[in-house]
């Protein structure tokens, strides 16, 4: 089992955080997912014909991101949260990346609520997982890049287990550990917003999207909730 908990500064900071943990045991990521597919498919269309845009910074989901970013000393039109990052990249191109259909699950699930997601792999992660301010001597091996090793601004908000850094700048870009493959069987997938008041019922639901997406190619699936009020839950 895996404690994921909210740090104090964190949670005093951030009052509105809402963590949604869409976790899925017995993960099949090698077979085809035809939801997933056609929910990909059905996005790149609704912006080909313009009916759909993808949240950008003038968003107020975004924006907030944006906002809670610049509070810990990251510029966010350099770094910027994963959501933005991902829908340019989608209004740019036309297309979401295909990665395997568990990730693609949640990127699709992100840009279409505005709302950042990311994923580790239970198997790869040590020890418990927690969301805080970093002392600068931590490290981080970014996605895609195996032989780098950063260290975060003290002050700047992580993810962070036993090993070292899983997500830097809260949700800018994942570990290479933890990153989920064809092989993951049992992974935590996260969404999450600053400004639950006002934004909580669209991490409910696309939490809920997610899972449906998952549920057909897992043993099992769960969502748990972190917030201020509530700052751990055991997966």
């Amino acid at each position: 089992m895996t404690a994921f908990r909210i740090a104090p500064a964190v949670a005093d900071a951030f009052p509105g955080t809402l963590v949604a943990l869409v976790t899925a045991s017995g993960l099949r990521n090698r077979e085809t997912w035809p939801a997933t597919a056609a929910a990909v498919e059905e996005l790149e269309r609704r912006l080909a014909d313009g009916t759909w845009r993808p949240a950008d910074e003038t968003d107020p989901r975004v924006g907030a991101w944006h906002t809670a970013y610049r509070s810990f000393g990251t510029n966010p039109r350099r770094t910027r949260p994963s959501v933005d990052a991902l829908g340019r990249r989608l209004a740019k191109k036309g297309a979401l990346p295909r990665v395997n259909p568990a990730v693609d699950a949640y990127n699709c699930v992100s840009v279409r609520h505005g709302l950042p997601a990311g994923a580790f792999d239970l198997d790869h992660v040590t020890g418990d997982v927690e969301i805080r301010l970093a002392d600068g001597t931590e490290d981080f091996t970014p996605l895609g890049e195996p032989g780098t090793v950063e260290h975060p601004r003290p002050g700047e908000v992580v993810y962070v287990d036993a090993g070292g850094v899983l997500t830097r700048h809260w949700n800018h870009r994942d570990a290479h550990r933890t990153r989920v493959t064809g092989d993951s069987a049992r992974v935590a997938f996260i969404l999450e917003t600053v400004e639950a008041p006002r934004d909580g019922h669209l991490v409910e639901a696309a939490a809920e999207e997610l899972r449906a997406l998952l549920a057909p190619h897992s043993t099992a699936t769960a969502v748990h909730r972190l917030t201020p009020g509530h700052p751990e839950a055991v997966v």
